[in-house]
């Protein structure tokens, strides 16, 4: 029997939704034709912020790979927009000609950002929000540009200003309202918001009123104006003003259009045949933008498509829980409050909190949360659902475990929830759906609830609370790991974890007897997995395991930074940022001698050789007649040090020294990333312990550990460790923590990120709770590191000659080098 047709008109998150929903209800019922304007499959937009801020990348946002598409025998064409449908004909037209039959419509043509109907709107430089191109755009002109303008203080606008941010521009926020995301805080919050963030070097102009953009001669956007005459610098105007329904196709194939396409509560349009799901559809006069009522439409048209005709959507009362550079927000309801209505306020600005509950008639009515928004989801249950707060309200403020239930202490938000409490509000997932899910299905991770479930799939910012759910059901059974679920490259199956174990419990050590024992599927890797393997291998039987300098990156290869004109840049050893008259010396006669075009001081108080030449390397070394600094390896990189109590009026403790002893400790340290450590002679912390992978931080009494910082484009905070009293304890904790790094991180994974994944009280109990084991941690360190030879040295007497000869020209060979 022949298949009706379905065709879909738009490939985003809303769309291919509906189509899941559907592939669920009746899997083999139709034909199906989607079309995309995009050149990518179906990827999660909300997720694009993480992209520009450069914390995830393109393939970490898809949804829906390709193979999806092949899997349920879906006809994709990419890069195609639809510039017609033949409602007689019941044909949609390609800009490419491509034509599609259909028996059923379904448009899914999302929203457009609104561009500012204002002089110079044109001109090369100005752009939108909305996809992966304008993300791409803004990360290429951040390469190229100073100043960008951000027009718009909703959550796209502050998103795209931190992304930029954190690409290293200057960046201003310009907003029509008094305060940021008016339409999700209350002043007080966005007041709040705004000072945080300009305490992160964002600038805010607001109240104010763009009038024209400035171009110059090379039609390039080069100021804004404003309608008070001010005027701002600009390479760069994003403009993050709102966006508008996309249904410029509908109207102009005749069907009802306001403010979007028309839709009733089955969303079908007033063509029977023709559907519309999303952004694009305008249902009882809203058009509405976030994801959860989204994906309630797209279960209602599924439905319908299905030929069940049961499901009605009636609208959706919404919640915004949000993240915004790391702050989180949450708001429900009618929470500007006013009129007959009462606030209950928490507000305690120099911690961050803000919170402001609004009754009426005893029911909770709105909530807007700042800095503490763990009781959101609480909150948006008890203004959905009407309850009555009168007996708990002199409790509401402080959230669902505290309502005096003895029972409840000690346990997580997770396993005091009600069954029907909703944990993932984009996609409607209640806690009792996700438990009877872990259940049933014996699932043990967050990836796994994702897959199964759809929750914290979304914008994910319910990730945490699944994770509770998990542990609060499977107890020790449940794998917080999400790395190990993903292989490590395409030539095997196996994840990062598994090869760890499999070199451990059968003692591998080369490349080929791991690919051997695992069956890889390319015989000789590739550039992904090999510095995985060869890491692993040498970290996990040092003195057995044989580096493999051919698996690893052209830096670690030639001891030396490439640079983009295919020159290197020479970081010689000086241990806690100390030199002397000599060191200097040498370091000016290589410059003079080898023609280097710049020598410059670095952020980790050492000296940078910049411009050396990849045949001179070997004889600059020579010359200089100082150690490596390691500065382009995944190795230990610098200790960075104040003066101390030597000279400094303040300090307590001899930071200088210590930094020095940790460096001759940890001399030719090879790890899974870079690792940065600074030591700080007093709390006024001048050598930023705070944000190093170990800080370490001298106060009367001793010195204090910090864990897990990093500087770069998303700075970390580094969290309290552990206090000790003398300086041998500094070395023994620093390197116990630092081996079980090395021992169980993955390939590429900072400290942070091992942190994060494995949890403090996890890294405490391997090293401050149990004497043995730190000690053991230690030694291995040590042992691991004794003897190795400075990897200058080695070159200068000859090692691995052939690699600083160049067998091309140095622009065309940085472009070919690679593992």
């Amino acid at each position: 029997m022949k298949k009706p047709k379905l065709v879909m008109v738009g490939n985003g998150m809303a769309g291919v939704r509906t189509l899941e929903e559907l592939l669920k209800l009746v899997p083999d019922m139709y034909d199906i034709t989607v079309f995309g304007a995009e050149p990518h499959p179906n990827y999660n937009r909300i997720l694009l912020s993480p992209v520009l801020a450069g914390e995830q990348t393109v393939n970490d946002i898809i949804l829906n790979p390709l193979s999806w598409y092949a899997e349920h025998h879906i006809r994709l064409y990419l890069n195609r927009k639809v510039v017609q449908i033949d409602r007689q004909r019941r044909v949609v037209v390609a800009d490419d000609g491509t034509e599609a039959e259909y028996d059923r419509l379904l448009l899914a043509t999302g929203s457009t950002p609104f561009i500012l109907p204002v002089p110079g709107n044109q001109l090369d430089g100005v752009i939108g929000y909305r996809d992966i191109h304008d993300t791409e755009t803004m990360i290429e002109a951040a390469t190229r540009y100073r100043h960008a303008v951000v027009i718009g203080g909703g959550l796209l606008g502050l998103e795209a200003a931190n992304g930029l941010k954190l690409r290293g521009m200057d960046v201003t926020v310009v907003h029509l309202s008094d305060w940021l995301l008016e339409r999700q805080l209350d002043r007080t919050a966005g007041k709040l918001l705004q000072t945080s963030l300009e305490a992160r070097g964002l600038k805010f102009l607001l109240p104010k009123h763009t009038a024209e953009l400035l171009g110059g001669e090379d039609g390039r956007v080069k100021a804004v104006r404003f309608k008070d005459g001010e005027e701002i610098p600009a390479d760069l105007v994003v403009m993050a003003a709102g966006i508008r329904p996309n249904a410029t196709l509908a109207e102009e194939a005749g069907l009802y259009c306001n403010r979007g396409v028309v839709v009733d509560d089955t969303m079908q349009t007033y063509d029977p045949r023709i559907y519309a799901v999303g952004e694009c559809a305008n249902h009882r006069g809203i058009a509405y933008g976030l994801v959860a009522p989204l994906y309630e439409q797209a279960r209602v048209v599924a439905n319908h498509l299905a030929g069940f005709g049961i499901a009605k959507y009636q609208g959706s009362v919404t919640s915004t829980k949000l993240k915004v550079t790391g702050i989180d927000l949450f708001s429900a309801g009618e929470f500007m409050g006013g009129g007959s209505t009462e606030e209950i306020l928490l507000s305690d600005p120099m911690g961050g909190v803000y919170k402001k509950l609004v009754i009426q008639d005893n029911k909770l009515v709105g909530a807007c949360l700042y800095g503490d928004t763990g009781d959101g989801a609480w909150y948006f249950q008890l203004i959905r659902e009407g309850h009555d707060i009168h007996e708990m309200r002199d409790h509401l403020m402080f959230g669902e475990n505290h309502l005096g239930d003895a029972g409840h202490a000690g346990q997580s938000k997770a396993a005091t929830m009600a069954d029907d409490a909703e944990v993932c509000g984009c996609n409607g997932i209640k806690k009792g759906t996700i438990v009877k899910a872990i259940q049933e299905h014996g699932l043990t991770s967050v990836d796994d609830i994702k897959r199964c479930t759809k929750a914290a799939s979304s914008c994910g910012s319910c990730a945490g609370l699944c994770e509770q759910i998990l542990i609060a059901t499977v107890g020790g059974a449940a794998d917080l790991t999400p790395k190990t679920e993903k292989p490590i490259c395409g030539c095997t199956d196996h994840n990062h974890a598994s090869v760890r174990k499999a070199i451990r419990d059968a003692h591998l050590t080369s490349i080929p007897e791991v690919m051997k024992a695992l069956e890889w599927r390319t015989p000789n890797g590739c550039a992904t997995c090999r510095p995985a393997l060869n890491y692993y291998l040498i970290s996990t039987w040092p003195k057995e395991a044989k580096d493999d300098p051919q698996s690893r990156f052209i830096n670690e290869r030639a001891h030396a930074n490439i640079q983009k004109d295919g020159t290197y840049s020479v970081v010689p050893q000086m241990k806690g940022g100390v030199t002397n008259a000599a060191e200097l010396r040498r370091i000016a006669d290589v410059a003079d001698k080898y023609a280097i075009p710049m020598v410059k001081m670095t952020g980790g108080q050492r000296i940078d050789l910049l411009g050396v030449k990849k045949e001179d390397l070997v004889n600059v070394w020579k010359d200089l007649g100082m150690n490596s600094g390691h500065a382009y390896g995944k190795s230990i990189r610098t200790v960075k040090t104040c003066v101390g109590q030597e000279f400094c009026r303040f300090g307590t403790q001899n930071s200088t020294q210590m930094g020095i002893e940790l460096e001759t400790m940890l001399a030719n340290m090879w790890s899974p990333h870079k690792v940065k450590l600074a030591v700080s002679g007093c709390p006024r912390n001048c050598a930023e312990s705070g944000i190093k992978d170990v800080g370490i931080i001298a106060v009367d009494s001793g010195w204090e550990l910090y864990i897990g910082g990093n500087g770069g484009i998303k700075t970390e905070v580094a969290e309290f460790f552990v206090k000790v009293s003398s300086s041998e304890e500094v070395k023994e904790y620093t390197g116990a923590f630092l081996q079980l790094y090395r021992e169980e991180a993955f390939y590429l994974e900072r400290t942070v990120h091992y942190l994060h994944r494995v949890g403090m009280e996890y890294i405490q109990n391997k090293v401050l709770k149990d004497p043995a084991q730190r000690l053991a941690l230690y030694e291995r360190l040590l042992y691991s590191l004794e003897g190795l030879p400075d990897p200058w040295a080695a070159r200068i007497a000859g090692a691995q000659a052939h690699e600083f000869t160049p067998l091309a020209a140095p622009a065309a060979q940085a472009e070919k080098e690679t593992v």
